[in-house]
């Protein structure tokens, strides 16, 4: 079963007034709210079970999901009226609605991309084999000391090279070792000899996938934390790789400016689809 989670609980500030009476989620893009475009691709790559979190007009979303009828689909809700937990805070709140079984794909609700998830997916899945990733993406499965198998992928980020302050880092196996500031030369990882120059550099894109193997860790964390810190203290035991698509679009709608070129991205998307 293929299962992801839409984070839909932020309080969509950027797009003020639009998000003074509505959830950023509800927010039209082309004439239908960002969260159906988004559960719609997830449903076409096969995703049969969604996990949504709220806050922010909370009610709202939960009606617009239950007048939809789920989209045919099983959507759970995970309630955080009492306080937003963060992005990491927010999965493992989730964790007990999730199948303990199945990578958990993670898509921010706010964004528009060509990435196939499906492919997305499969690779998060993986965990023997030395077959290497698709055309649309570079992800390295690495021999481990035995020489025969490899290591289970323990997660995935889609990642790509754009002019940004902050990298996360990776060896030349594309497996993540660390989070740099370029401007203030901040280096997070776990390993303290760590050389931002020696590293691959791109910029998180906002979409990832988890395996449940990664859960239990997250009990060591405090209930409201970003993934990314999760992610650079994993890697250090953990196998998060990450995934080039060399030729993404992806726009994020979190302001206001952007929804007025985001029907434009959409057909853009439609034509090299």
């Amino acid at each position: 079963m293929m299962q992801a989670m839409i984070f839909a609980a932020g309080l969509g500030t950027r797009l003020k007034p639009l998000t003074d009476t509505m959830p950023k989620a509800l927010v039209r893009v082309g004439g239908e709210p960002l969260i159906k475009r988004v559960i719609l691709n997830l449903a076409a790559a096969g995703v049969e079970r969604i996990v949504v979190n709220v806050h922010h007009f909370a009610e709202q979303i939960i009606d617009y999901l239950k007048d939809n009828d789920n989209f045919g689909l099983d959507i759970r809700i995970s309630d955080e009226t009492a306080g937003l937990l963060e992005t990491g805070g927010g999965i493992k709140k989730a964790a007990p609605l999730f199948d303990p079984t199945a990578p958990i794909l993670i898509h921010n609700v706010d964004i528009l991309s060509n990435v196939n998830l499906s492919e997305f997916y499969r690779i998060a899945s993986r965990s023997e084999g030395s077959e290497e990733g698709s055309e649309e993406g570079r992800v390295k499965s690495e021999e481990s000391d035995g020489g025969d198998a490899v290591d289970a992928v323990d997660a995935v980020l889609l990642v790509s090279w754009r002019k940004t302050k902050r990298y996360l880092l990776f060896n030349d196996d594309m497996r993540l070792v660390g989070w740099t500031n370029i401007e203030t030369g901040e280096v997070r990882s776990p390993y303290p000899e760590l050389n931002p120059k020696e590293c691959r550099m791109y910029a998180f894109a906002g979409i990832h996938a988890l395996s449940p193997r990664l859960l239990k860790m997250m009990d060591e964390f405090p209930d409201r934390f970003g993934i990314i810190d999760f992610y650079l203290k994993a890697c250090a035991t953990h196998n998060i790789k990450g995934y080039v698509k060399d030729d993404l679009k992806l726009m994020d709608i979190g302001k206001l400016d952007t929804l007025a070129q985001a029907e434009e991205f959409l057909e853009e998307l439609r034509v090299s689809n």
